[in-house]
């Protein structure tokens, strides 16, 4: 048995792939947390488009 778990020690085949997952989880991570404030941003964007396109002399609508 100890001879099994100083092999597993010392084995380096898994850690490329744990290195991945922990990338991944990153990049999971930070996308979560900008989405809540990019989400507001984004949808007040696609409002105002709305807004326009339904009505162009709106007056928050200006021709760019």
């Amino acid at each position: 048995m100890k001879n099994i778990l100083i092999r597993l020690w010392k084995e380096e085949e898994g850690q490329d792939l744990m290195e991945y997952g922990l990338l991944l989880f990153m990049i999971v991570l930070l996308a979560a947390a900008a989405i809540a404030p990019l989400g507001a941003n984004i949808a007040a964007f696609f409002t105002s488009a709305n807004t326009c396109a339904a009505s162009p002399n709106a007056a928050n609508c200006t021709a760019t």
